[in-house]
């Protein structure tokens, strides 16, 4: 990656970790909440998401944590708020191969997946990975309706 790409990228993930989209919390219910913990770090986060029908039409995040797991967090938020729960799941797919992927993905899917490619260069290190998919597991969590997740 070039070190153009690398500045961009980490400016992205400053931008969302500075000024954070979607922060706050929905009352539950209606919304439910997928409780987010990776013991490794101490990182925090509850994602609340509402539903119309199989439509996500809200969600926010809320807890504590590094800079990478609350702009993971900004980022996912922008991403599925809007989808039906099976393109969310897809969402999550894709940006779990993303960051866990030997190899690239084809460029179609990275294109489709936006600013969250900047989260690409997470995946150099490990340890790095459960705070950039630990609001994902979150929200794996509460459409599942399953409360609390570890990312252990």
């Amino acid at each position: 990656m070039s070190d153009e790409l690398n500045d961009l990228y980490q400016e992205i993930i400053l931008d969302h970790h500075r000024r954070p989209r979607n922060r706050g919390e929905l009352p539950v219910p209606p919304a439910t909440v997928g409780l987010g913990y990776n013991p490794l770090c101490g990182d925090e986060l509850n994602v609340y998401i509402q539903k119309d029908g199989d439509r996500i039409t809200d969600i926010k995040f809320s807890g504590q944590g590094c800079a990478i797991s609350q702009a993971s967090a900004s980022l996912m938020t922008q991403r599925v708020k809007g989808k039906t729960v099976a393109e969310a799941h897809a969402e999550f797919a894709d940006v779990k191969a993303l960051l866990t992927g030997e190899s690239d993905l084809p460029i179609a899917v990275e294109e489709r997946l936006g600013d969250i490619i900047a989260l690409k260069g997470v995946r150099k290190f490990v340890a790095r990975v459960k705070c950039a998919t630990l609001a994902w597991h979150a929200l794996d969590s509460a459409l599942a309706g399953q409360g609390k997740v570890s990312t252990e």
